[in-house]
């Protein structure tokens, strides 16, 4: 409410004459609800006064605002706006504030929800979807990847008409890949793509499509199982990353906790960020994920050195909150949980600081192999702490147990012994 009434004379009588002026509050409240600085308010609240006089302007009613007049307002009115000052003209700050402005009114209940896509191929994505959510229990990026691949081969072959895999014919499978490699030809794309593609004609053959023939002109790019050694840390290293985390640093015990549960519990960047406190058995000394890659529930110990980080944590540096995860926001909107996004970053930072010159967060759970290996570990309880499905998931470690590995050599031709 204080940042309207020190509003600029202008803009505020933009803001308080249009239509807009009745969610004013409500726009103000909601922005100091999420902790935003004072500036970015001040920011926000003059790039809804710059919408509130366009709309005026237009005649637009709030009924009428959605996502398609905010593109019209940024994409045909910003390049040409000759609003007088202090008009707001950042790109990014105008549209974080309608965002902002839209999710409120529609919470509100002032404007609908957008309703999902009716058409063919986005019911067909629907459903494939909740075939791979629900049969084959894949991690909402993996989804994400499929349905984008799919989407536009299923574009380019049907277009607005009903997805009819009969009509799809190898040429069109081969000709869309081809296309495909033009834009992006690297073996990672390639591997990408002749996933999903197999996956989804997997799909179809389920309910009941003959795709024998579609399937016989994916080809994947040369990649040997097995054929290469997982990037670990060595101790050096896991030392002067730890040891990074100095008060220097905005959130340093944040960061140092989450390098912990990635290097201690061999813990997924998503796994960490959703953890929530209740997960976290202090007395028992356990840690129950509810939110994994692979939709199961599994209980781990909780080692001491991830304990302690864990706890001066939350005790000395978690910003007050009533959000149950254990890892939340520092920066606006508060009150939030931390993205996948924001913990990779975190390792990413880290590694950057000691000189490391890859950034796979991954990294972390291969250092765990390894050094349960070098303490006399065997693979099937390697598989077991990094919760693998399958045993040959971890095979690939048994090329790094050089004290086993060397039991098994034979003895060179020729030489003495």
């Amino acid at each position: 409410m204080n940042s309207i009434v020190s509003f600029h004379p202008k803009s505020k009588a933009w803001l308080l004459c249009s239509v807009l002026a009745p969610y004013a509050k409500t726009f103000t409240a909601r922005l100091e609800r999420d902790r935003y600085a004072s500036n970015t308010t001040a920011k926000y609240l003059g790039s809804i006064a710059h919408l509130a006089r366009w709309m005026t302007l237009c005649g637009l009613s709030v009924q009428r605002l959605d996502e398609s007049a905010i593109e019209q307002f940024l994409s045909k009115h910003l390049p040409r706006c000759d609003c007088p000052k202090p008009v707001v003209r950042v790109h990014d700050d105008l549209r974080a504030a309608c965002n902002h402005l839209l999710d409120m009114l529609r919470e509100q209940g002032i404007i609908p929800v957008p309703v999902l896509p009716t058409d063919p191929i986005a019911n067909e994505l629907r459903r494939y979807d909740e075939h791979m959510r629900d049969a084959r229990g894949l991690a909402a990026g993996t989804r994400d990847s499929h349905l984008r691949i799919v989407q536009r081969l299923l574009l380019r072959k049907f277009a607005d008409n009903p997805v009819v895999i009969a009509e799809l014919q190898p040429d069109d499978v081969r000709q869309f890949i081809a296309d495909q490699l033009e834009l992006r030809r690297t073996a990672s794309n390639a591997a990408t793509m002749a996933s999903a593609l197999r996956d989804y004609l997997r799909y179809r053959a389920t309910r009941g499509d003959r795709v024998g023939g579609l399937t016989g002109v994916i080809s994947s790019p040369a990649h040997w199982s097995l054929g290469s050694l997982p990037r670990a840390l060595s101790n050096a290293d896991v030392d002067r990353l730890l040891a990074s985390f100095t008060d220097a640093l905005p959130s340093p015990k944040r960061g140092y906790a989450i390098v912990r549960c990635a290097l201690d519990m061999g813990l997924r960047s998503g796994e960490i960020a959703k953890l929530m406190l209740a997960d976290i058995d202090w007395r028992t000394g356990t840690v129950t994920l509810k939110r994994t890659k692979s939709r199961r529930q599994d209980v781990l110990p909780l080692p001491p050195s991830t304990g302690q980080a864990l706890a001066e944590y939350l005790r000395h540096e978690r910003p007050a909150t009533t959000n149950p995860a254990v890892f939340v926001r520092c920066l606006a909107p508060r009150d939030q949980p931390i993205g996948v996004d924001a913990v990779r970053r975190v390792i990413r930072d880290a590694y950057r600081r000691i000189g490391l010159t890859h950034s796979r967060t991954h990294a972390l759970r291969h250092t765990l192999a390894c050094r349960l290996l070098e303490h006399g570990s065997s693979l099937k309880e390697v598989a077991d702490v990094l919760r693998h499905r399958s045993l040959n998931t971890s095979l690939i470690y048994a090329k790094l147990d050089n004290p086993r590995l060397a039991t098994v050599v034979l003895p060179w031709p020729g030489s003495a012994s």
